[in-house]
């Protein structure tokens, strides 16, 4: 029997008439993983489902939900391309994974390692000496056709000496059982962090079961590839980073993810900075250096000065700093042409010409266009291949990158056919095979549907390659291997493979025995600052909204529909003036108090500001709790919705109250279990100059321009400040109690002075505010108005001189940003010379 031959059914082991196996029935014409055409079950599935009949109908229910549990729990998202809103998608896991014998997997793991020595081998002739198109091993149109090949890269050696660091195979299962290579990954594999959190979620659900059939753990690759970027760093305080597009790219949570589990520093390109052809992390401390980079966005987004000029993702200069052996990007720029359908023809004749052996994983039949005889073939085949590009992108002049010939319409067949005629090399025609299945639950039975299976395998040291003990599997409803895809609602199951012995228990945790103390928690980019920073301010401008709003609601509820008072007028005035109401918008003051929680047009709106603090907790995922970043996420689901309810005053003091309580829950967490390092500073910070700004306006506005005592008393209200006046005076609101306690108590922790005390404790803790050992202007302006709040009688203060303390809040505002969140190397210098 063939090494890539499936296991034989198990003898003698039938499907029962179990909870799981009960009117399970393979699809016709596919080979299923788990049970034979008749009826026998397959290598390892018996002792699995025996293992989870152990646990009872409501013991195997129960284990089921947990996973999707522990999804919810951790917040594993991927985003939808085409969803209109870029919508967040709760990640859809099978609780039953794929499971491969340890047999089997020998074989594959084997195969795996063979793709990725080829293309290693073929990336070294592609940039270095071109003897296989010179040789014509390889056309060149083949190579140079796709917009993957970079030129600006020939003859660029990577530092590490290595093109390829982490490489993925896609893999589908014939219906005669062998296993078929459908597309090589060399650009920016994903997927791997989405396996770890499958693993998580089903071995948590079912501990026993996965404990009992020896399940290989994943840690051990994840450590030797976290070990091999590592020694690549050649200075001791260089970090590995991870370059990420975006929190709006689909698979964002996976690097976020990754970043943490691996200890990377997950980076964005305007983190970067490129100087002296050397590559540096703006942190809030000043440049830091970074000597190897994995990279998880398209080689040609990577630098705007010597490869896609549109991209805003990249880092200028990279391209340079890389030619230099300055820094090592993982996988080496221009790697994604090994991905190019054009050559998977071509696989089988490299493989003998740069190995020296016979593919071990045979190729998903292929033929390229841009030779005569291919592409008559495939003009006779026309109905029964898939018509496909031969590079990345859809076909020219189609809205597809892939389909089968007798499925298309008429007219784009036609399309199809002229392409292949007077632009053959742009397409490939590829065989139709069909995948194989294995069971998928659907809540109330298992059911068979395709699948394909990704392996990853990551270079260790100069020559080695290890294979990741498991991988990530795509479940579809169709047979097509072109449509599974989680942008298209695939689902997607864990892979064990299955040891014949124990398993020793691994972490990438170090060990105990080896742990250095520290208390540092490391580098903090100045993106992560600022959105620390941000997100903290459009919390507290939320709730600080939401107080005035709560008032407004109290008030209307009490005038019985009389809104024609004065406190009710100054009020949605004040509204107005802060944004929370556009100031075109008329209306009765109950519409007005509507459009502030759910109208997206109003500046400083609910929908605006809690949508705002969902984007930025969005690009801090890697430095967020779960249950912080779920609790940031309701708050703006909350408003996001309010707009399309119609609400009673009552119904919207209810969620007001409601959208109160979620801040005070994220406030509290943020309080309570954040290290108080640089990031938790940051966010305090934020939100200390917000709160005061906050206070501030209140004071101005209902204790010094029109102090009644309606007014007065609104002022302690939106400031949460009533029960300590009622509690310290026993009377009614007097103008300069209310200013004293608002402004200038810093023993009231929503008071003015109470924010500016924090405001000093925390520049003072942070890096860069003294030059030589002298203050810098940030920290000097600070002091000023902390001292000046302090020194100040309530009798004195003046509307003017609150006008003077919120811009001088303002300008602190900025010069936090000009000092921490941007590097202007011309500005520090001249402030250095003060």
């Amino acid at each position: 029997m063939s090494q890539l031959q499936p296991d034989p059914p198990s003898a003698g082991q039938k499907a029962g008439s179990g909870l799981l196996t009960r009117g399970y029935k393979p699809l016709a014409g596919a080979y299923d993983e788990m049970m034979a055409p008749d009826g026998t079950l397959r290598g390892p599935w018996p002792s699995f489902l025996q293992r989870l009949a152990d646990l009872g109908e409501d013991g195997v229910r129960e284990a089921f939900a947990g996973t999707e549990q522990q999804l919810k729990s951790s917040g594993v998202f991927f985003r939808v391309y085409d969803d209109p809103a870029g919508a967040e998608r709760p990640w859809p896991l099978t609780p039953l994974p794929l499971l491969i014998s340890q047999s089997e997997w020998a074989a594959l793991s084997a195969g795996a390692i063979q793709r990725a020595r080829l293309t290693e081998a073929l990336l070294a002739d592609v940039y270095g000496a071109g003897r296989l198109a010179r040789d014509g091993v390889i056309p060149a149109a083949a190579i140079a056709g796709s917009p993957d090949f970079l030129r600006p890269m020939v003859g660029v050696v990577p530092k590490g000496g290595r093109f390829l660091r982490f490489f993925a195979v896609d893999l589908g299962r014939g219906p005669d059982g062998r296993w078929w290579v459908l597309s090589d990954r060399a650009q920016a594999p994903s997927g791997a962090g989405y396996a770890l959190e499958n693993r998580l979620a089903v071995t948590r659900a079912l501990p026993e079961v996965a404990r009992g059939l020896n399940v290989e753990r994943l840690a051990p690759f994840f450590q030797a590839f976290r070990d091999d970027l590592g020694a690549l760093n050649a200075n001791a305080e260089a970090r590995v980073g991870l370059l990420t597009p975006g929190r709006l790219n689909e698979t964002y949570f996976e690097h976020a993810y990754l970043a943490r589990y691996l200890g990377f520093l997950l980076v964005e390109g305007g983190d970067l900075t490129v100087r002296g052809d050397a590559v540096y992390v703006r942190t809030v401390s000043g440049l830091k250096r970074i000597d190897a980079l994995w990279r998880r966005l398209d080689g040609d987004f990577a630098d705007p000065l010597e490869l896609r000029t549109a991209s805003a993702l990249g880092v200028p200069g990279l391209v340079q700093a890389v030619r230099s052996a300055n820094v090592d990007v993982t996988n080496a720029l221009g790697s994604g042409v090994a991905e190019s359908r054009a050559l998977m023809g071509f696989m089988p004749a490299l493989c003998r010409h740069l190995l020296g052996e016979e593919l071990t994983l045979p190729n998903l039949a292929t033929w390229w266009c841009g030779q005569e005889a291919e592409r008559q073939a495939v003009l006779a085949g026309f109905d029964r291949m898939a018509i496909a590009s031969a590079f990345s992108g859809p076909l020219p002049g189609l809205p597809f990158w892939s389909k089968l010939g007798a499925a298309m319409t008429k007219a784009e067949g036609q399309v199809a056919r002229d392409l292949i005629e007077t632009r053959g090399l742009d397409v490939v025609g590829q065989e139709n095979v069909g995948l194989s299945t294995m069971p998928v639950w659907d809540g109330n039975r298992l059911v068979p549907k395709p699948f394909v299976l990704r392996l990853f395998v990551a270079a260790v040291g100069d020559r080695d390659w290890v294979v990741m003990p498991g991988g990530f599997c795509r479940i579809s409803g169709s047979s097509d291997a072109r449509l599974v895809s989680m942008q298209q609602g695939a689902e997607t199951a864990d892979v064990w493979v299955l040891s014949d012995a124990p398993v020793r228990e691994v972490s990438l945790l170090p060990q105990p025995d080896r742990v250095s103390i520290r208390r540092s928690t490391g580098t903090l980019p100045s993106r992560s600052a600022d959105n620390l920073y941000w997100l903290a301010r459009y919390l507290e401008r939320s709730e600080g909204t939401l107080r005035l709003l709560r008032a407004l609601i109290n008030r209307l509820v009490e005038a019985g529909g009389d809104a024609d008072q004065p406190i009710i007028r100054a009020l949605t005035d004040h509204l107005r003036f802060i944004g929370a109401i556009d100031l075109e918008r008329e209306g009765t003051p109950v519409q007005l108090v509507a459009a502030a929680l759910g109208d997206p047009a109003s500046p400083s709106g609910l929908p605006a500001l809690t949508g705002a603090a969902r984007a930025a907790g969005s690009a801090i995922r890697d430095r967020l709790a779960p249950d912080a970043f779920r609790a940031v996420t309701e708050i703006a689901v909350l408003f996001e919705s309010m707009g399309r309810r119609r609400l009673t005053p009552v119904q919207m003091l209810d969620e007001v109250n409601h959208g109160l309580r979620r801040i005070a829950a994220f406030a509290g967490l943020a309080s309570e279990n954040m290290n108080r390092a640089m990031g938790w500073r940051f966010l305090d910070l934020g939100r200390r100059i917000e709160r005061a700004l906050t206070t501030a306006g209140l004071v101005r506005q209902f204790a010094l321009e029109a102090p009644s005592t309606e007014a007065l008393d609104l002022a302690l209200e939106a400031g949460d400040s009533q029960i300590t006046y009622r509690w310290r005076y026993v009377m009614r609101p007097a103008p300069l109690p209310v200013i004293d306690l608002l402004m200038l108590d810093d023993a009231n922790p929503r008071s003015v002075a109470f924010q500016t005390a924090r405001i000093v404790e925390h520049l003072e803790a942070l890096p860069a505010t003294r030059v030589d050992g002298r203050p810098v202007e940030l920290l000097r302006l600070a002091r000023k108005l902390d001292a000046r709040l302090a020194n100040t009688a309530a009798e004195k203060l003046e509307t003017r001189d609150v006008d003077k303390i919120i811009n001088r809040l303002l300008r602190l505002s900025g010069l936090v940003t000009d000092r921490f969140f941007t590097q202007r190397p011309s500005e520090v210098r001249l402030e250095e010379l003060e």
